[in-house]
């Protein structure tokens, strides 16, 4: 059996969790919000990982961002994902001609 990993949070850290998880905008966000949360209220880490669809090493992984860095080491990275096909500002007018034309 491994050892727990169960983070204190403080009252400020907590009220800060639950206020992102209801207000953020990035489903990732809240999860890993949630399972901070859940963690903190003693749950195993594969039972968070199943209650927020996760791998328990997902899990712990977060949790230690989280201790060294707070509430924003739950944020991705920038450089995350697929990069956007389109840029705003330059193709913006190329797109406008396109659909005028059509």
């Amino acid at each position: 059996m491994g050892r727990v990993n169960t983070p204190v949070l403080t009252d400020i850290q907590r009220a800060d969790l639950e206020r992102e998880l209801k207000t953020n905008d990035s489903h990732s966000f809240r999860m890993r919000c949630q399972a901070i949360l859940l963690k903190a209220a003693g749950r195993k880490s594969k039972d968070v990982a199943q209650i927020v669809g996760m791998c328990h090493v997902s899990v712990n992984s977060w949790l230690k961002r989280f201790k060294t860095d707070g509430l924003a080491g739950l944020q991705t990275k920038p450089g995350r994902g697929r990069k956007p096909l389109l840029d705003k500002v330059a193709d913006k007018d190329a797109v406008l001609a396109a659909v005028k034309a059509n």
